[in-house]
């Protein structure tokens, strides 16, 4: 399963790639996290544990995963923040953050790539529930949040 959600900042593409790519600061800046616990370090890749609410009507359902996190800056027209899922159901997910700037700011755009195979069901089920109930609200409001916070120059 490949998916992509995109949004126009109009904000630079560095100031965007700097706040969205401080983990620490994610349960503050962004309404739906609850919480980023960091637990380890590695040169420039770290190792967090995420949780973030997903509304479902009234119900606000938290969702947690394990992932290492890293920026990649080599290319300055396509700043990059990569996530590799390593625990919970997205185990194996890898994430993309594009961040390239253009005449008005920049887009931001977030891929994700999904494969998990449930037993008698096969692979395209489960990919396809994760995308639909999680990966599209919860990435999608996290776009609109960085969005917000760094139009505003916060």
């Amino acid at each position: 399963m490949h998916s992509s959600l995109s949004v126009e900042v109009e904000a630079t593409a560095a100031g965007v790639f700097e706040l969205a790519g401080d983990l620490t600061r994610w349960a503050q800046l962004l309404p739906h996290y609850r919480r980023v616990t960091i637990q380890s370090r590695n040169g420039e890749r770290v190792l967090a544990q995420m949780v973030a609410v997903r509304q479902v009507g009234p119900v606000p359902l938290p969702v947690t995963w394990r992932a290492e996190q890293w920026a990649d800056a080599s290319d300055p027209a396509d700043l990059r923040l990569h996530f590799r899922h390593v625990r919970g159901v997205t185990r194996g997910m890898e994430v993309t953050w594009h961040i390239r700037q253009n005449a008005t700011g920049c887009q931001v755009t977030i891929e994700h790539d999904f494969s998990r195979r449930l037993p008698l069901l096969g692979p395209d089920l489960l990919p396809a529930l994760v995308n639909r109930f999680f990966i599209r609200p919860i990435a999608g409001r996290t776009l609109a949040s960085f969005k917000a916070l760094a139009e505003q120059g916060d």
